[in-house]
């Protein structure tokens, strides 16, 4: 018999399916790049999810997020969706989302900011080789060439989010729990 404790309250299913659309909705605000890899605040959103709502709903929320774009729905950049759009060059990014986010919220739920920076850093590490080898394998480029074309333009950016993210995430979670809607 499952334990109480393991089942998803409706509470939490809600602000999976929230985080979901968060995700979808931060896809959708993009800067296109010479090498076809758009800058998206998609990544931001996964991150947030794992921060906010902690390793394992966060990485519900990311699954499902990929799972719903698998399916079609149009929630990839550009309103795009469909297993076809995850077999692209820009696929292991999508894929490594479920462990960005449980990245992310193992570090939160450590006690300490540093725990939560360490989660945020090898969470965006395993997004970028991900999403670099994917690039490579895809496109047939040399790892060089993917690095130059998949990561190298998301440095700054990633360095900015695991500085800014956990902040804002003590932020919204104390928010959040004042106004008695975050456990």
């Amino acid at each position: 018999m499952q334990s109480q404790k393991s089942k998803l309250t409706t509470r939490q299913l809600c602000y999976i399916g929230i985080f979901i659309a968060i995700i979808a909705a931060c896809a959708q605000i993009r800067i296109d790049l010479p090498g076809g890899v758009p800058i998206t605040l998609q990544v931001w959103g996964v991150a947030l999810a794992g921060l906010i709502l902690g390793p394992k709903n966060g990485t519900i929320a990311a699954a499902g997020y990929v799972l719903l774009g698998a399916v079609g729905a149009p929630v990839f950049a550009g309103f795009t969706g469909g297993i076809g759009i995850i077999l692209r060059h820009t696929g292991g990014f999508i894929l490594s989302f479920p462990i960005l986010a449980l990245l992310a919220g193992l570090g939160e739920r450590k006690e300490g900011i540093i725990w939560t920076y360490l989660g945020m850093s090898a969470g965006t590490v395993v997004n970028w080789l991900s999403g670099m080898f994917f690039f490579s394998a895809v496109t047939g480029s040399s790892l060089q060439a993917a690095f130059a074309a998949a990561v190298a333009p998301f440095i700054v950016v990633g360095i900015v989010k695991i500085a800014v993210l956990p902040l804002l995430s003590k932020s919204l979670k104390l928010a959040l729990r004042k106004a008695q809607l975050l456990v």
